[in-house]
């Protein structure tokens, strides 16, 4: 294999990740040139382990290496968050008071994708409630995401479980990972009664 096949194939496999276009690929694989072999090794190396060792806790469904999470071996709360995706925990940590347990749904429920309820993670939750006074729905408050949000309220209402959404503050349409610190903590703090 020549050096010209070596980086077409570096620059797609840049190219796979969100937000990386043609160009900044290019930019990446160049700069892989530039960085000495054990640096190049390290990256290698960490990308292999990141992917064999990060699997999803047990009880929430967070990124962890264990089997269970820190947040779910260490926190006790009586409010539980519940989230689109792994990611969406690390955004709302950065919160000023977040104390919660978390919920992963690992997705949404979307028609257009066919994807419906029995696809995510609600049973999981739904076996989760007891000592549980508070549901925080904070998934991202697009259609799919208030969709969502709508039918985990229906389904926990008659439960007698208090559940809130966000309040507004959120851009619609927008990812909660990118939302600042300041509009996250007040919509965490402004949540309203679903």
């Amino acid at each position: 294999m020549n050096t010209i096949d070596s980086m077409e194939r570096l620059i797609y496999c840049f190219s796979k990740l969100p937000g990386v276009g043609r160009k900044t690929a290019e930019r990446y694989a160049y700069r892989v040139l530039e960085l000495d072999k054990e640096d190049v090794e390290l990256f290698a190396k960490s990308l292999i382990e990141t992917k064999n060792n990060i699997k999803f806790c047990e009880i929430c469904g967070n990124f962890t290496e264990k089997n269970i999470c820190d947040i779910c071996q260490n926190r006790k709360s009586d409010i539980i968050c519940v989230v689109k995706e792994p990611k969406d925990i690390i955004a709302i940590e950065k919160s000023k008071g977040a104390n919660y347990l978390y919920h992963v749904l690992h997705g949404t429920i979307s028609p257009m994708e066919n994807r419906g309820p029995n696809d995510i993670h609600i049973k999981e939750l739904l076996s989760r409630l007891n000592g549980i006074s508070e549901v925080i729905i904070a998934t991202n408050p697009d259609v799919e995401g208030e969709v969502t949000a709508n039918y985990i309220a229906k389904l926990l209402k008659p439960l007698g479980v208090k559940v809130t959404r966000l309040a507004t503050g959120i851009q619609i349409g927008s990812d909660l990972q990118y939302a600042d610190e300041v509009t996250l903590t007040k919509a965490l703090e402004d949540r309203k009664e679903m």
